[in-house]
């Protein structure tokens, strides 16, 4: 972790990062979320709080 930044879990499912630079806060949780994004089919991966992932449809069987 750069200096300055701090990352608490605050639940078993949330990470809470925080500091004193926006952008660097912005950066390390972009870098978090680059391992796991969201997908749109399970809806699974790193989300931010407040964000919507649209689902979209499975394959159908014809």
């Amino acid at each position: 972790m750069p200096e300055g930044i701090a990352l608490k879990v605050t639940d078993s499912t949330a990470i809470n990062i925080s500091g004193v630079d926006k952008q660097q806060v912005g950066e390390v949780a972009a870098h978090i979320r680059s391992f796991y994004p969201a997908e749109p089919y399970k809806g699974k991966g790193v989300r931010y709080r407040g964000e919507h992932v649209r689902r979209k449809a499975g394959k159908t069987v014809a």
